[in-house]
């Protein structure tokens, strides 16, 4: 059966999509960026601050559904650049520290919002 996550402690879908949809103990979390919740702005600042506030808004979805972060098992990170993939990097395993789940990471053309950071992730219990 097909569960729908929604949290107003993550930035609302600004599309047609959820925040993260939950089938047979797998949740999938739609790419996260770096939009504050209440303001549904972008955060202001570098890389640094983006993937902070995106491991931010991953963590509430986790937390809506019932997991945490060491229920996820795969991650993929969307860069604007490269060059800032050290940076992220860094933010990124402040939160998955133990039992690093598989991830992949892409630079690509654009970003929505013009942002430097995007994050899918898929968990399961």
């Amino acid at each position: 059966m097909k569960r729908i996550i929604a949290t107003e402690n993550a930035p609302a879908a600004i599309g047609p999509y959820s925040q993260a949809v939950e089938v047979n103990g797998t949740l999938y979390i739609s790419g996260q960026v770096p939009l504050v919740p209440e303001t549904m702005k972008v955060i202001e600042g570098g890389i640094g601050e983006q993937t902070e506030q995106v491991m931010k808004n991953i963590e509430a979805i986790l937390t809506a559904a019932g997991y945490t972060f060491a229920d996820v098992v795969k991650s993929t990170c969307l860069l604007s650049d490269m060059a800032n993939f050290k940076a992220m990097n860094e933010v990124y395993g402040k939160y998955c520290k133990q039992n690093a789940p598989a991830r992949a990471a892409f630079a690509v053309k654009e970003l929505p919002l013009g942002v430097l950071v995007e994050i899918e992730t898929i968990a399961v219990k």
